[in-house]
Order: C-alpha cells, then sequence, then structure tokens
C-alpha cells in the first residue's frame, strides 16, 4: 500500500472541504449529483473516444498503482544477475540453460536465452532493448489515458457550469429555481477543476514515475546480461548494477 498516495488524496480533498466549512459555506452544497455525472461522464466519454480500447483498459488497469505500486524488485534483480554470473563464470555459460524453466518473466528468459546460445553482448543489448522501448511505450499510453482525463475535466466543469446558467435563464420567472442551476453551474466547475488536479493529473505522474522503476529494473537485466556476455567479474555487474538504485 502506497500510503503517500491516500494520505495526499485525503488531505487534499479535506482541504477542500474545511474551506467550505471555514468559510461559512454548507458542506452539503459541494454535493450535487448531476453536476458528478456531467463532469466525470463527461470525461470519462471524451477519454475513451480518445484511446483504442486496449490502451483504455490498460490505463484503468494501471490506475490500482497509485495505492498498490508494482514491484520492480531492483535490488533483486541485482542479486539475480550476479547469482548468473558467478554461475557462468564457474560453469560457463550453458550451465545457465537449467535456469531457464524456473524464470516466470517472458524478458528476463528471452534475455538468458540468447545468452546462453551465444548472442554477441551488442545484438543482446539491441533486441532487448527494442523490446523494452516497446514496454515502455506500452505502459506510458496507459498513463496518458489519466493525463487525457485530467486535461478534459476542467473543459468539462466549465460545459457544466454552461449548462446550469441555460437552466438559471430559462427560469428566472421562477425563482424557486435559481439557486439548484446556480449550484450545478459553479460545482461543476469545483468538480472538473478539481478532479483533475487532484486525481487525474497527479495519477498521470505516480505512474510515469512507476514505468520509470520498471523499465530502470529491465534496463538492469540488460547490463548485467551483457556484462555476463563480455566475461566481467561479478563484482564490476553487481558495482554497475548498484549505480542503477543510486
Amino acid at each position: 500500500m502506497d500510503k503517500i498516495s491516500l494520505i495526499g488524496l485525503t488531505l487534499g480533498l479535506t482541504a477542500i472541504v474545511l474551506g467550505q466549512y471555514l468559510e461559512g459555506g454548507h458542506i452539503g452544497s459541494l454535493v450535487q449529483p448531476t453536476a458528478f455525472f456531467i463532469v466525470i461522464g463527461g470525461t470519462l466519454g471524451a477519454v475513451m473516444l480518445q484511446s483504442p480500447l486496449p490502451v483504455f483498459l490498460e490505463g484503468m488497469r494501471m490506475g490500482r498503482w497509485v495505492l498498490v505500486p508494482p514491484d520492480a524488485a531492483e535490488q533483486g534483480v541485482i542479486d539475480q544477475v550476479v547469482s548468473w554470473s558467478q554461475t557462468a563464470r564457474k560453469e560457463g555459460l550453458l550451465a545457465l540453460e537449467n535456469m531457464l524453466p524456473t524464470m516466470n518473466d517472458p524478458f528476463t528468459r528471452k534475455g538468458v536465452q540468447l545468452l546462453v546460445d551465444g548472442v554477441e553482448p551488442e545484438r543482446l543489448r539491441a533486441v532487448l532493448e527494442v523490446e523494452i522501448g516497446t514496454f515502455e511505450t506500452r505502459l506510458k499510453h496507459g498513463a496518458k489515458v489519466w493525463e487525457g482525463a485530467g486535461g478534459y475535466a476542467p473543459t468539462i466543469g466549465i460545459l457544466g457550469a454552461v449548462m446550469g446558467l441555460i437552466h438559471v435563464m430559462e427560469n428566472l420567472s421562477d425563482p424557486s429555481k435559481l439557486g439548484a442551476g446556480i449550484a450545478v453551474a459553479f460545482v461543476a466547475t469545483i468538480y472538473g477543476v478539481g478532479s483533475a488536479n487532484l486525481v487525474f493529473l497527479p495519477v498521470a505522474k505516480k505512474l510515469q514515475a512507476h514505468i520509470g522503476r520498471l523499465v530502470a529494473a529491465r534496463e538492469m537485466v540488460v547490463d548485467g546480461l551483457v556484462g555476463i556476455a563480455n566475461g566481467d567479474n561479478p563484482r564490476i555487474i553487481e558495482s554497475r548494477l548498484q549505480g542503477y538504485l543510486d
């Protein structure tokens, strides 16, 4: 559980509600189902329109990373690569072939297989970096779903405000309906700007940070495999990979 994300979201929402209370306003006035439906529904529709279905679903799936971050296991990658290096140094590269069935990650398994097959170090790096690039691009497209929502939400909020004002203008002769229309107008703007800056854009930035960690973990694997292919000392490989953590 990423506690700082939960604390940040709670603090942001509490600050707005508490500010409304301290200004003498009623907290209930911020609860407008119509405005919520306009902003969230409109934003969701716009994001779905801009994104292919696989990208949209990937972005939604990645949303849970905000509270439950993916485990890049950087130190585990270092320990694993160093273990491979020691095995290759003592028993030869072919000894790593026996470890392939135990590797659950397809990227890692492919890299070790190329190493066992005797692929040249630079060719090994080139092949795996293509996969890293594809992996990074796919995840960044998913993060842009949230970034897109952060861009659309304020505009949809303004649209909701205009709709509320239209409702007000249509009922100038009936003062009892003016209050509800004005409330929807201004609360829709709050929902649009607030959801963009308290949820959608921060989520996009947090996802980009996690993507950077996942990509770095794969780059560590590539760097380690190339070092093994070049016959580097396990201590040198470990020291180089520790640089990623620093």
